[in-house]
This record gives C-alpha cells, structure tokens and sequence, in this order.
C-alpha cells in the first residue's frame, strides 16, 4: 500500500532540499576562494606573504600555513629568511 502524500509533506521536502543544495553550494563557494587565496599566497614573495598571513586572525593565519606546508611545502617563516 503507498502512504499517501500530502501538499504538506511535498513543500517540506522542497524546502529541505533547497536548504541543502544552499549548504552546498556554499561549501563550494568557500573551498574555492580559500584555493584561490592560497594560489595567490604562493604568488607572492616570502615578506609580503607573512605580512598577509600576520593580518589575518590567528586560527585563520595558521590554518593556511598548514594548508601551504601540507599541499605546496612551503613553509612562509622559514622562506622570508
């Protein structure tokens, strides 16, 4: 037997799943501009990039120095020297 399916029921489920496409997309969206400021980080000569990464938060600053050690191997304190 089928349940039977209400307008109700409907409208919520397209409600949720344009809630989660938004997550999504949003996660999307920040991975990629995180990816491109780490590109443009790694543009960049040594002094100016710890004076960026020295601007930013502190969580954020040694987030991306992981991610610059991890994915690129660079390390931004040692190669200012």
């Amino acid at each position: 037997m089928l349940a039977e399916i209400t307008l109700t029921a409907i409208i919520l489920w397209a409600i949720c799943l344009l809630l989660a496409a938004g997550v999504a997309w949003t996660r999307y969206d920040k991975k990629k501009t995180r990816d491109k400021f780490l590109r443009e980080l790694i543009a960049m000569d040594p002094v100016r990039r710890e004076k960026v990464l020295s601007r930013l938060r502190p969580e954020l600053a040694m987030e991306l120095r992981r991610q610059l050690m991890e994915r690129f191997r660079i390390s931004s304190i040692q190669s200012g020297r």
